[in-house]
């Protein structure tokens, strides 16, 4: 499946999007950025915008 039309909605929805997805279907960052076609470097920046980070520990994108 191909999200990277997602990179263009609001940073808050992707949030709660990319979460759930890192709960329920990938375990780790790096399974979601090949699963869902995105770079790292995307998906860091659009977080950025609302002040989240990736936590490898709890799996998910947390705030600063």
């Amino acid at each position: 499946m191909d999200l990277s039309g997602y990179l263009r909605m609001d940073a808050n929805i992707l949030l709660g999007i990319v979460n759930e997805k890192l709960r329920l279907e990938c375990p780790d960052l790096e399974d979601l950025l090949a699963t869902f076609n995105f770079t790292k470097g995307q998906l860091d920046m659009k977080m950025e915008e609302i002040g989240y980070f990736y936590d490898p520990v709890t799996n998910q994108f947390k705030p600063h």
